[in-house]
């Protein structure tokens, strides 16, 4: 209300010096209602920019705070749980070469591995997998899980919520066995359907969060790259 009354005050003094000074009263009008005419279509175009740009700064923002979220789910869980289910996976070999992140890589890239991950069918078998140990992770991750849950930020990210929810599902039918060491046949293709829906969704995750590492923050990027669950040479340490 103040810069309101300021603006309206400064051009009132405008008109009023410059037609004391030039009495010129039909030109000041004239001008006058000129500029009205025109005050519409520039309210219009400032809003559009204006809305644009709000939009463009908000979307960066809600970007930057989920991807803040994916990289604690990845530091907490999601990387330790890859190296699990990518050691039983058989074709493993298949794609590991594509998923040996390095600071060559540029969106190309990442883009082309990502076309080719979509069309790979994960077939882990759990017939050497314990089950058991796995359950007992997921259950211990349980509570942070549900805390990612309670971020509103996600509803803007539906592969990764659909990938939580998946984790959610697997956790949840390990749990309601009473035992995992000794399931029927039917049982345990149902329990690998679970798990190999986890792994398809988290293998794709995990390459785009790397994807937006790469170009957004360097330094994490290093260490998810020394990391790399999918590198049989994977080491913290610096060489």
């Amino acid at each position: 209300m103040k810069l309101a009354v300021f603006l309206l005050a400064s051009s009132a003094v405008i008109y009023i010096a410059k037609e004391l000074t030039l009495h010129n009263s039909e030109n000041t009008l004239n001008y006058l209602f000129n500029a009205l005419g025109f005050l519409p279509v520039n309210v219009l175009l400032v809003t559009i920019v204006l809305n644009g740009l709000l939009s463009i700064r908000s979307k960066r923002e809600k970007l930057e705070k989920l991807n803040m979220v994916i990289g604690t789910f990845f530091s907490e869980t999601g990387t330790s749980l890859l190296a699990v289910l990518s050691d039983h996976d058989p074709d493993l070999d298949k794609i590991r070469p594509s998923l040996l992140v390095d600071d060559e890589w540029d969106d190309k890239a990442f883009e082309r591995v990502d076309a080719s991950l979509r069309d790979y069918k994960c077939e882990i078998s759990v017939s050497d997998m314990d089950l058991e140990a796995l359950a007992q992770f997921l259950k211990e991750k349980r509570n942070f899980l549900l805390r990612l849950l309670e971020n509103p930020v996600l509803l803007e990210h539906e592969s990764f919520t659909e990938l939580l929810r998946a984790v959610f599902h697997l956790t949840e039918e390990m749990e309601r066995r009473d035992s995992l060491s000794a399931l029927p046949e039917t049982d345990r293709v149902h329990i690998e359907g679970d798990i190999n829906r986890v792994y398809g969704l988290l293998i794709c995750q995990w390459l785009d969060y790397m994807h937006y590492m790469k170009g957004s923050y360097p330094y994490l990027f290093s260490l998810a790259m020394r990391t790399n669950p999918f590198d049989e040479d994977a080491s913290p340490v610096v060489r």
